[in-house]
């Protein structure tokens, strides 16, 4: 690859680096697809286990690297399709990746995109009739997006579906062009609706390079109204801010949504409900009253809060910890009406508070996000336990994210990051023997009460979720490192392996608390985990091979049987 320009060559050295610094990518053409899908999806703010899962090119991929499917700017994983619930104005995202580690953009991938779309993106389509010609993780991907559609179609959702195709080079030929132009017109004529819209993007290496170097902010300048009035001794504000001053402060550059500044809020954007429709409705109306006596305003949690004039704050780290609806709507106002920015006269009442520590912060979440009907599921990342866990992990070496890709935005490696959902997955494989659950529902794996009540309320011991991470972690290296097994069945049968090592050494099926904590984590080497994944694999392969084998139950009674005490 003979790269002439200087942003190739610097896009190619970044590249290299990160492969370099990598540990769990053997192969560096695999690698790029990743590199390639994270920098794309740097918008939506995903973890790097969402990038990962989303990264499907391991041959029959019809020409997609990496597929995700996003509703209202969240990933939407298949464990939780059929608990959302159907919201007016509901927006859908569809991308599609490609990557190639070549100078110049091609018509076969393009021509790739419009067959695989023929085939897997007709609504009712079985996809069965395919899995011999596309991998069942593509399928899979598709199969969620039109699931997703069909579920919100009598809502007349938005529908943005995006193909982004990417390799080093610096410049588009007319014939790519043009076959981006049928894919296209060939799309809408299968999602022929006002509300749809279909974009093939380039990035070549100047776009490539530019997401690369783009990192969250961690100080954001916040415009205010008047003078703020200082509270206590913390340096804590409430002050009014006007409300095109603030859809400047919740978007970049770019004009999209900053994701990353409402992690710490535990509600989802609800779309356009009762209460939301009221709150447009007030931003449509004439300005008969400023909207902050209308409205209950914003919460910004922040790590430190300077006044460089007395109508300016700049906060490193904020957390908008109570307005998501209120931000999403004044995002959709002005994102529609972008002449009405200058010209606005309104404010927004917004508290700024610098917490003085850890358990400050997890109470003020909790008090803000109390005041309605919200699952209880949706705050136990702020129970005790978990802060808990967070800190006992850190000075172990792991990261915990109880507040999502707060240590990726830190810098610290994806090898070292234990989500919430992980931890969940490999507790529920081992002490409740269910990793078909596990595997089946992700996302959810912790919202029912008594699979919590078991996994972090009956057992309070940190080495036990210690140890459970650490072994979950390591068996997730090496299946990613290994070249024996395909992503699908990688993702399929993780959490088998995890079962069958532990039962195996601790000598019987009913795993305890006790029995995880005393285990000996220097015991599992590299050999003995490749074992235990070839046998796995073989009676994966057995019954079909499939993430259904994976999600049901016969697999774990073949797992039991393997095992001789």
């Amino acid at each position: 690859m003979k790269l002439v320009s200087n942003s190739q060559r610097i896009l190619y050295e970044l590249f290299v680096q990160e492969y370099q610094d990598n540990i769990t990518y053997t192969d560096e053409s695999e690698f790029f697809e990743r590199f390639v899908a994270e920098q794309i999806m740097k918008p939506y703010d995903l973890s790097d286990e969402e990038i990962d899962n989303g990264v499907i090119g391991r041959g029959n991929d019809g020409g997609c690297d990496a597929v995700y499917t996003l509703l209202n700017g969240i990933l939407v994983t298949e464990d939780i399709v059929n608990d959302i619930s159907a919201s007016k104005d509901a927006t859908i995202d569809f991308v599609v990746v490609q990557a190639k580690r070549e100078t110049a953009f091609g018509e076969d991938a393009i021509m790739k995109w419009k067959t695989v779309s023929e085939n897997l993106l007709e609504i009712g389509v079985d996809d069965t009739h395919f899995d011999a010609r596309y991998n069942e993780d593509l399928r899979s991907a598709f199969s969620l997006f039109r699931n997703l559609y069909v579920k919100l179609l009598r809502k007349t959702p938005k529908l943005n579906i995006h193909f982004v195709y990417s390799t080093f080079a610096s410049e588009v030929h007319p014939n790519v062009v043009a076959q981006a132009n049928e894919l296209k017109a060939k799309l809408m004529q299968m999602y022929p609706s006002p509300k749809t819209s279909v974009s093939v993007n380039f990035w070549g290496a100047d776009e490539t390079l530019l997401a690369a170097q783009t990192q969250p902010e961690q100080k954001i300048q916040l415009s205010l109204t008047e003078q703020p009035i200082n509270i206590g001794n913390h340096h804590d504000y409430i002050t009014l801010v006007n409300l095109g001053k603030y859809y400047r402060f919740i978007t970049d550059e770019q004009g999209n949504l900053r994701k990353y500044i409402f992690e710490a809020n535990v509600r989802d954007y609800q779309g356009h409900n009762a209460v939301n429709q009221d709150i447009q409705t007030t931003l449509e109306a004439p300005a008969t009253e400023d909207f902050w006596w209308l409205n209950n305003g914003i919460t910004i949690l922040t790590t430190e809060a300077v006044p460089v004039t007395t109508k300016e704050l700049v906060l490193t780290e904020p957390e908008i910890v109570n307005g998501l609806q209120t931000s999403n709507e004044i995002f959709n106002f002005f994102t529609l009406h972008p002449d009405r920015i200058e010209i606005e006269s309104r404010n927004i009442l917004v508290r700024v508070i610098v917490p003085e520590s850890e358990e400050s912060r997890d109470r003020i979440i909790l008090a803000t996000n109390n005041q309605t009907n919200i699952p209880r599921s949706s705050l136990r990342a702020n129970d005790p336990i978990h802060r808990q866990i967070e800190l006992f992990f850190k000075g172990r070496g792991l990261y915990y994210d109880r507040r999502k890709n707060y240590y990726k935005n830190q810098g610290k490696k994806s090898s070292e990051i234990i989500s919430v959902s992980f931890l969940a997955q490999c507790m529920i494989s081992l002490l409740l023997q269910k990793p078909n659950y596990a595997r089946a529902r992700p996302s959810t794996v912790i919202a029912q009460d008594e699979t919590y009540q078991k996994l972090y309320v009956d057992n309070q011991d940190l080495d036990v979720f210690y140890n459970a991470a650490f072994l979950g972690k390591k068996i997730e290296h090496c299946l990613k490192k290994s070249n024996k097994f395909t992503q699908a069945p990688k993702n399929d049968i993780q959490f088998y392996v995890l079962l069958h090592v532990v039962t195996k050494k601790v000598g019987r099926i009913n795993i305890t608390p006790k029995d995880l904590k005393e285990i000996e984590l220097t015991y599992f080497s590299d050999n003995i985990i490749a074992e235990a994944a070839t046998q796995v694999f073989t009676e994966y392969i057995t019954l079909g091979g499939n993430g259904k084998v994976a999600k049901g139950s016969e697999l774990i009674e073949k797992i039991k049987a393997l095992i001789s005490f």
